[in-house]
């Protein structure tokens, strides 16, 4: 990838986002990312698997951004069963004003290293992160 990136992706984390992506599990899972910001770089704070978008939102700080890499059990009206793979763009309000630059900064790059197509934002804290939000944002 050419060009200068702020925030630094380091290969654990790619490596991590790879083994997350082609998994073979049913439910919703989670792998949480946050930016180190004296060492300018990302790190993997946690994996959750199986667990509600309700508890993922509780694991969350609520003065902190966070990339959320979340894969998502969805129910299809025709019965179908499928598992995208989704961004939340975690991003309380109360967070440090630098800190927000840096993940706002650094969100595309992220965006490109997990391959993931759709961006869900969250400002609002735990209580916009639902499972009717989520399935909303989908299914849109």
């Amino acid at each position: 990838m050419s060009g200068a990136t702020t925030v630094d992706i380091p290969q654990t984390v790619s490596d991590q986002l790879r083994k997350f992506r082609f998994r073979k599990t049913t439910g919703t899972s989670a792998l949480v990312v946050k930016i180190n910001k004296p060492t300018l770089t990302m790190e993997v704070v946690e994996t959750l698997d199986d667990v509600t978008i309700e508890e993922i939102a509780e694991e969350l700080p609520e003065n902190s951004p966070r990339y959320v890499v979340l894969s998502h059990e969805l129910n299809h009206s025709d019965g179908r069963k499928s598992y995208p793979l989704a961004l939340i763009n975690w991003a309380p309000t109360t967070s440090e004003i630098s800190l927000m630059t840096l993940h706002a900064s650094a969100l595309i790059n992220f965006q490109r290293a997990a391959d993931v197509a759709k961006v869900l934002e969250c400002r609002e804290g735990p209580e916009q992160l639902t499972t009717e939000f989520v399935n909303e944002k989908l299914t849109a």
